[in-house]
């Protein structure tokens, strides 16, 4: 732990583009309230970069999902876990953040406790053991002091098993993505105001990319033949932008390759319709009130694996929050080109059925609270007072 007097130094930790942001996020917020007192060392990528953080590992190494993608990579994995493990030894931080990417930052807490570290450990972005492993509530209480969460009704799966758990909020409320200005994306782009813009969102990882991006081309191809002028935006991650731009280039209609997170949200605003791989952007696609169709592939092992332990209803965390299903969910087997182009058809087509999903994202926003505090600083709140706690401790004599 940093002496006494020291500025704080918290060791954060993210494994992949989706945690990059939060800890950017969450780097800002710690500096607005400390006044800037506050020292970060950690693994990150642009976002965090953005903050003053200099990567101690490239985050591409790191940014992959799935047991067949994990598997050749295990050795590079497991070296950086001990090599991170070794870091935070050296540094002595005041508190480790680790954000999502369990299969890194787990192994990285585990390896602490196990070589008899005290260092504050708090995680943020809880496992989702309401959707399979009830046990998972187990394990990470086993290693942390402190989990943050995403979602409302989180907490309780965890002060069950023990771990002190806060619900800070989701971050896609500060993201910006109700703010886009479709007006100036399309008078940007030469994009007629009549024009059906088609946005596509294949994921951040290159796994995702290389499964989806096939079946969008033919699914785009069917829906040609209905809207001839359709026009096809894509928002890519900064770790795929150059795959997406390679496997779209000869596609039989242009693909516009968006970068940046402002390009992102204008391109939703300007957007008639989504097809979108599962995962966080179903709720920046609710911040802009975008009708779309959520699809997911998976390896073959991946697959076989989660159809055995996943126990939820839904995927897209609308549907899940409500508990109903508002946005189509076309998964595994029927993620089909002409089962997804079907769907988008519909909903530019339909009004009503554009309106019940419109409905549908209010509903789940107001439940995750919109227009409440910021969730970076209700998150930057609680490792303040987490780390403020400890050394309350300290200085009545307690255990660390």
């Amino acid at each position: 732990m940093a002496a006494s007097g020291a500025t704080p130094l918290i060791f954060v930790i993210a494994g992949e583009p989706s945690g990059d942001v939060l800890g950017g996020a969450l780097m800002a917020a710690l500096k607005q309230r400390t006044g800037g007192a506050i020292r970060f060392a950690g693994i990150g990528g642009e976002r965090m970069a953005e903050q003053g953080l200099r990567s101690l590992v490239p985050i591409r190494e790191l940014a992959i999902m799935g047991i067949a993608e994990v598997l050749p990579r295990a050795r590079r994995i497991l070296r950086r876990v001990r090599e991170t493990a070794d870091n935070v030894i050296a540094m002595r931080p005041d508190a480790v953040v680790t954000i999502d990417s369990s299969g890194f930052t787990w192994r990285v807490a585990e390896r602490l406790r196990k070589h008899g570290e005290n260092v504050t450990l708090i995680h943020y972005v809880a496992p989702m053991v309401w959707a399979w492993r009830h046990a998972k509530a187990r394990k990470v209480a086993r290693w942390y002091d402190h989990l943050m969460t995403l979602l409302p009704f989180e907490p309780p799966y965890f002060t069950a098993a023990g771990l002190a758990c806060s619900y800070v909020g989701h971050p896609v409320l500060e993201s910006g993505a109700d703010r886009g200005d479709g007006a100036a994306f399309r008078r940007r782009h030469m994009i007629g105001p009549e024009a059906i813009v088609l946005c596509l969102l294949p994921g951040s990882r290159h796994g995702e990319v290389r499964r989806l991006l096939p079946i969008y081309r033919r699914t785009v191809t069917d829906l040609l033949r209905r809207f001839p002028d359709l026009k096809v935006v894509l928002p890519a991650a900064d770790l795929v932008a150059a795959a997406v731009v390679e496997e779209t280039r000869t596609w039989p209609v242009k693909v516009m390759v968006l970068r940046g997170p402002q390009e992102k949200y204008d391109a939703l605003a300007a957007s008639d319709v989504a097809l979108a791989a599962s995962g966080t952007v179903a709720l920046e696609l609710a911040m802009a009130r975008l009708p779309a169709v959520i699809s997911y592939k998976m390896n073959a092992i991946t697959d076989w694996l989660a159809r055995r332990i996943v126990r939820t209803r839904f995927v897209n965390l609308v549907n899940i929050m409500l508990d109903r299903l508002v946005v189509p969910e076309l998964l595994l087997e029927e993620c089909t080109p002409g089962r997804l182009s079907s769907a988008l058809a519909h909903l530019l087509t339909d009004q009503s059925a554009r309106d019940v999903q419109i409905a549908g994202y209010r509903e789940a926003l107001e439940r995750l609270g919109e227009g409440g505090i910021a969730p970076s600083l209700r998150a930057a709140d609680v490792v303040l007072a987490v780390m403020e706690a400890r050394r309350n401790r300290l200085d009545r004599g307690g255990t660390p």
